[in-house]
């Protein structure tokens, strides 16, 4: 059976409104009744909140009300709870019945529900910065050191440290290019400790006094925690998928990025096993196969047809600030003007609003 009928009786959850799940939510709901459900009214840019912490106004771009984009849905402002063989349980103890479904709620985050009130936590953000002369930064991977730079290259009278508690910055990546982002940041004299972490517990931040792991004292006006949070399956340890979770919290998937011993529920972006670095572009190719996928069953295509993902070899970017960035391919590492060409002056912003259907001429994805 084909046409309509088909398609009224195809029930697609999606848990999770992140890179992600809303381009996957946006992109098949013109094939099946789709249901998104997530925590916040919006869907954000996340490689751009670090620029946002500098200048606000680029949130305005970034910040996205799901409703913008997901026009022929239904959305479900709260977080899921459970999931069974037939429903998806959310907090308020709400159960929405699907006949597919998509897991994609990444990390943990603790982000306001509304966009007006993300918006003002961005301003509040760039206040603390304007009026601090000193900043502390804990945590070196890609958000600390790329908040750095922001601070750095925006407001250079500033004192900007970063405390990391691995060997070197940008432990994700090969160690030349974490050495040619090392010496970057010093020559913009950002003050770097490694081998050190900052007992967020018992900071002060009144006292604008922070001790290291290594007894180390380190005087600044404010403090950003750049941490990646823990990976958001916590609330699958006791559901239908408890063990498709492994000893990392992340689903394991098969090649076809369903939920391994499952038919018919899919996974996609931080919160998979997929061996490959967890990067934003990459959640967004997810969701272009998982799209393809559910558009073939829908239409009753066999198994033999689902479309394959093939994980991404060594590939990265890191902003540095407006003009420069830090890239590592397989066996090149370039910091500089020419990847920061590619991504940093946009930061992949009017790309990612094209392919939300927010901006005239964004492509067909499946």
């Amino acid at each position: 059976m084909t046409g309509v009928g088909l398609y009224e009786r195809r029930k697609v959850v999606v848990v999770g409104g992140g890179v992600a799940g809303a381009l996957l939510a946006k992109t098949i709901q013109s094939y099946a009744e789709v249901v998104l459900i997530d925590p916040k009214e919006y869907f954000e840019i996340p490689w751009a909140n670090l620029r946002s912490k500098v200048e606000p106004s680029v949130a305005e771009k970034t910040i996205i009300n799901h409703s913008d984009y997901f026009v022929h849905g239904k959305i479900i402002t709260s977080s899921a709870t459970n999931v069974t063989e037939t429903e998806v349980v959310t907090a308020e103890g709400r159960k929405v019945a699907y006949t597919h479904l998509v897991i994609a709620t990444g990390h943990a985050a603790y982000t306001p529900r509304c966009r007006r009130d993300r918006l003002e936590q961005f301003q509040e953000e760039n206040t603390k910065i304007k009026i601090s002369g000193s900043i502390l930064i804990i945590g070196g991977g890609p958000m600390g050191v790329e908040l750095a730079a922001e601070i750095a290259v925006d407001y250079p009278e500033k004192k900007v440290t970063i405390v990391h508690s691995g060997p070197r910055l940008l432990e994700f990546i090969g160690r030349r290019a974490a050495n040619k982002t090392l010496h970057w940041l010093k020559s913009k004299k950002v003050e770097v400790h490694l081998d050190q972490s900052v007992d967020i517990d018992s900071i002060s931040e009144a006292d604008r006094v922070f001790k290291t792991s290594a007894g180390e004292t380190i005087t600044a006006d404010c403090y950003f925690y750049c941490v990646d949070q823990p990976v958001s399956s916590s609330w699958l340890q006791n559901s239908l998928l408890k063990d498709c979770i492994n000893k990392n919290g992340r689903l394991m998937v098969d090649e076809h990025l369903r939920v391994k011993g499952q038919k018919n529920i899919f996974a996609i972006g931080d919160i998979t096993d997929v061996p490959e670095i967890k990067q934003g572009f990459l959640a967004q190719r997810h969701a272009i196969v998982v799209a393809k996928n559910l558009k073939l069953l829908i239409n009753g295509a066999k198994e033999s047809r689902l479309a394959k993902y093939k994980p991404a070899t060594t590939m990265a970017m890191v902003s540095l600030g407006r003009k420069d960035a830090v890239a590592q391919f397989s066996f090149v590492a370039m910091i500089g003007f020419l990847p920061g060409f590619i991504k940093s002056k946009d930061l992949f912003v009017h790309r990612t609003r094209q392919q939300m259907g927010l901006d005239r001429g964004h492509p067909s994805l499946i």
